[in-house]
């Protein structure tokens, strides 16, 4: 009776006691199956001890399998790291800022989402010109001079409305969007570089952008 195994040692003594004839496939210390056509007789069975060690097709020596060398040994799979998934830039949002007409729109490629009107840095004190990334936002936030100190805690009397967008800073001052607690002002040249806008249309506005958005700001 002629059978196929892939076994260790202790599983070839029990065949061994059994009688059985076999092709055994010992693995050897390179993890490649090595064939035996012979008797099942290993070394150290004290019921038919073995003299002659067992030898492959090719004439060498089968290696010495402990019997805690494990019979199968899995290997598994390497695990996939799936890349972030990209926006396509015709598909982020960004701002524009139109600072002589007053007003900002919202882009997602070429299409405008939204537009709403703003207040902008008085003379001496201009809203710069040029391209910058939303770098922090905040919910009620607290209101500090950088003239004066002077520190006012959210609600109705603070000058930053109920939302900050910050777009630039040096360190020690601060640009960007906030609501504000004078809304008769929105649409003239008033702030100290800051961009004013009604609390309402800051919220809208704070809804659609998050950290790194693109701000242009326009003539």
């Amino acid at each position: 009776m002629a059978l196929f195994f892939v076994i260790g040692e202790h599983k070839a003594m029990q065949m061994i006691r059994l009688g059985l004839t076999a092709t055994v496939f010992l693995l050897g210390l390179s993890g490649r199956a090595i064939a035996q056509n012979a008797p099942l007789v290993l070394p150290n069975d004290p019921a038919a001890p073995l003299t002659t060690p067992p030898t492959t097709p090719l004439g060498t020596p089968l290696p010495t399998v402990s019997p805690n060398t494990p019979e199968l040994i899995i290997v598994p799979p390497p695990t996939l790291i799936m890349p972030s998934p990209v926006t396509p830039a015709e598909e982020l949002v960004r701002l524009v800022v139109q600072r002589g007409k007053r007003r900002v729109l919202v882009y997602r490629g070429t299409t405008v989402l939204a537009k709403y009107p703003i207040a902008v840095g008085k003379a001496g004190w201009e809203t710069p010109i040029g391209d910058f990334k939303v770098l922090t936002k905040e919910e009620n936030p607290i209101f500090k001079s950088f003239m004066t100190g002077m520190i006012i805690e959210p609600g109705p009397d603070n000058p930053l409305g109920v939302r900050w967008i910050g777009i630039w800073t040096d360190g020690k001052t601060q640009l960007g969007f906030h609501g504000t607690d004078q809304p008769e002002l929105i649409g003239k040249a008033v702030s100290h570089g800051c961009i004013r806008m009604h609390n309402k249309d800051v919220v809208a506005l704070y809804k659609f952008v998050e950290m790194g958005t693109v701000v242009t700001i326009e003539k």
